[in-house]
């Protein structure tokens, strides 16, 4: 693992709550690692599967999701939902040969941006610590192989 590593993650914000939050912790300028890019969504529910599997298959090194508290949802039960998907999720991402805690999940209200800091720093810290992604490594072996045919027929 290189030195320099430093990881790419998607964040999928729900809008009600933990957009808010990351609202939050922005406007009150606590400090966050930059290694995350926020999508948002109206409802933590509303992240289809594919969403989350095309992010990995495109080489992000890590996603979470991020939604309201149980119970709090806005669509009434989106959250509960969104638990469900990703408990398979990372049974699905497990049998694909990742490991499983790339696949974030956290809740956040909107007055908690010290939350909002804290678990996206955490789970930053946590990716660097896994390394880069699998379809990293393997894109990378095919460019050096490719690179080397190249070279060879030249």
């Amino acid at each position: 693992m290189a030195e320099d590593f430093e990881p790419l993650i998607i964040t999928f914000c729900c809008n009600w709550c933990s957009y808010a939050g990351a609202d939050t912790a922005g406007v009150a300028r606590m400090q966050m690692p930059t290694n995350f890019r926020i999508i948002r969504t109206m409802c933590s529910a509303r992240i289809d599967p594919e969403f989350v599997l095309r992010a990995f298959s495109k080489g992000v090194d890590g996603v979470i999701v991020v939604g309201c508290h149980p119970a709090d949802c806005h669509y009434i039960g989106g959250n509960y939902r969104c638990r469900r998907r990703i408990a398979l999720l990372r049974t699905v991402l497990e049998q694909y040969g990742f490991d499983p805690k790339r696949l974030g999940l956290a809740w956040v209200s909107a007055s908690e941006g010290e939350k909002f800091q804290h678990t996206m720093t955490d789970f930053v810290e946590q990716i660097r610590a896994l390394g880069p992604s699998p379809i990293k490594s393997k894109k990378n072996e095919e460019m050096t192989a490719n690179e080397g045919i190249a070279h060879q027929e030249a």
